[in-house]
């Protein structure tokens, strides 16, 4: 069966979650006090696009041998 969305909860017990859309994976943090401000911050495994208390992080297409890389989750 192939899934376009699927998400999974943080396992750290902060509020977000894990997400596979379309074949990208990443995951979605809101904080409750520390505001990033605004902009896109990009790191040899993921991307960043944070929007005040939350924060989008999108796996980079050349991290797929990488330790950090998102393993397989949720189908």
């Amino acid at each position: 069966m192939f899934l376009i969305v699927t998400t999974q909860p943080l396992n750290d017990g902060t509020k977000g979650f894990r997400f596979n859309a379309f074949g990208k994976k990443g995951m979605l943090r809101k904080r409750k006090n520390l505001s990033r401000g605004y902009g896109i911050s990009r790191g040899k495994a993921m991307t960043a696009l944070h929007i005040g208390k939350v924060t989008v992080y999108v796996e980079n297409k050349g991290n797929k041998y990488s330790v950090r890389q998102f393993r397989h989750f949720a189908g």
